[in-house]
């Protein structure tokens, strides 16, 4: 149609309001504001042939192996943007972590996406950007995905879920229920950087903090360590809950006491100091691009250094040992020489951070 007004028997009839700005409810119909979205916003950023295609799935071709590594995450953190990362840079990290904590290659992603009406389309537009620059990073590919738009007043902006699919090469076996007693645990780097981050750029904190958030995609890093040493027992990104809930979780599963050392845990002085401001324990903060390793002792030296000399793990340090005992309990040496009972995180510490 050329745009003009169509006159029929007397009567005028506009053409369609073309809105260019904001996400409208149009968008999320299936219809021509549906089809303009994709193809002007998302196609272009995660182009490949698999999503070209324009299917109702991502068919592609995997190399011969006999397990898969999938996982699923939704992202409803607020606000979009934060220092050192946004939504988007944390739908795609967040996924392909979960993946490659199985010692897997991630290869693809799924990504839905719920728009609330009156999103600006700079705002989308920034954070499809984001994932690109993401999934490029992490060398995954988005494949498959899908957009609703909910009333004004029904979400927070965004909110983005995305599944993975990875590879899990033969003679990898890593798991939570593996941890053995004389194994080490190795942190790879400092904590509670992602979950202070989003707090101060939201402003809840009462004073600046100097504190990025730590999202990163993590698997370069396992490669790394898998190609290290042939012991490694769990993997684990410390994300809700924290370092505390994630090596009870290990310890439950494993049917092992884990004692860590307090002076080992290392913390930033400036989230150190939001969190003693809060009465928060960094230990129960999240993390989004940091990992917990149990590894059998005759290879840890090798497998710390290692990650070293890597971008995502030049911080990472030693910081305690698998004991047979007490089975299902993670206990903390403290500075002061006594030890104390690390528990779950009970209840809602942090609000809505990844």
């Amino acid at each position: 149609m050329s745009g003009e007004p169509v006159t029929i028997q007397g009567a005028v009839c506009p053409p369609p309001l073309q809105h260019r700005d904001r996400i409208v409810m149009g968008h999320g119909s299936g219809g021509k504001l549906s089809h303009d979205l994709i193809a002007k916003a998302f196609l272009p950023a995660f182009d490949n042939p698999v999503l070209r295609a324009g299917d109702d799935a991502g068919v592609v071709r995997l190399e011969i192996c006999t397990r898969l590594s999938i996982s699923t995450d939704s992202h409803v953190v607020w606000p979009l943007f934060f220092p050192g990362g946004d939504i988007g840079r944390l739908a795609v990290c967040g996924t392909v972590n979960d993946v490659a904590m199985m010692g897997a290659t991630p290869l693809y992603l799924a990504a839905g996406f719920i728009l609330e009406e009156g999103l600006e389309l700079a705002i989308l537009q920034r954070v499809i950007a984001s994932m690109k620059e993401a999934a490029a990073e992490a060398g995954v590919q988005i494949v498959a995905g899908d957009t609703k738009v909910v009333q004004k007043g029904k979400a927070d902006g965004l909110y983005i879920t995305t599944t993975g699919i990875g590879s899990v090469l033969d003679g990898v076996d890593i798991g939570g229920a593996l941890a053995q007693p004389g194994d080490v645990v190795i942190l790879s780097g400092p904590i509670g950087d992602h979950g202070i981050a989003v707090l101060s750029a939201r402003g809840e904190l009462g004073f600046e903090a100097e504190v990025q958030s730590d999202i990163a995609p993590l698997n370069h890093l396992i490669a790394a360590m898998l190609e290290a040493g042939e012991q490694i027992h769990v993997l684990r990104d410390p994300t809700r809950g924290g370092v505390a809930t994630t090596l009870n979780e290990i310890a439950r599963q494993s049917q092992v006491g884990i004692v860590l050392r307090e002076s080992a845990i290392p913390v930033r002085p400036a989230v150190q100091a939001a969190c003693e401001m809060l009465g928060f324990d960094p230990m129960y903060v999240a993390n989004e691009g940091k990992l917990i390793a149990i590894v059998g002792r005759e290879e840890a030296d090798q497998v710390l250094r290692v990650m070293r000399q890597t971008r995502y793990g030049e911080e990472s340090v030693l910081i305690g040992e698998v004991l047979a005992g007490p089975k299902g309990r993670v206990l903390m040496k403290t500075a002061i020489g006594s030890s104390r009972i690390v528990d779950v995180l009970m209840g809602e510490m942090l609000p809505r951070i990844c």
